[in-house]
């Protein structure tokens, strides 16, 4: 998982997404929800992460990294990291 997470991390850090339909433009995968939270899929849809962007400041921050079965148990919207 380690290296796939890294390729997303490099990725995310050259991209410029002025909005929510930017991000599914770059990943036709990733799961708008709400105003500020993307879930992406990383590893083949083995995991989830959950990030919240702030779209004007040009900053992703995570918010939940886990299984795809945990991510069945949590609240998208609300998770933040540590839960």
């Amino acid at each position: 998982m380690k290296s796939a997470l890294d390729s997303w991390f490099h990725e995310v850090q050259r991209a410029d997404w002025p909005g929510p339909s930017d991000v599914v433009r770059a990943y036709a995968n990733a799961s708008i929800v709400g105003s500020d939270r993307v879930v992406f899929n990383i590893k083949g849809n083995s995991y989830r992460l959950v990030v919240a962007v702030d779209y004007l400041r040009r900053i992703v921050f995570i918010k939940w990294l886990g299984s795809h079965a945990a991510y069945d148990k949590i609240d998208v919207k609300k998770v933040k990291h540590g839960d």
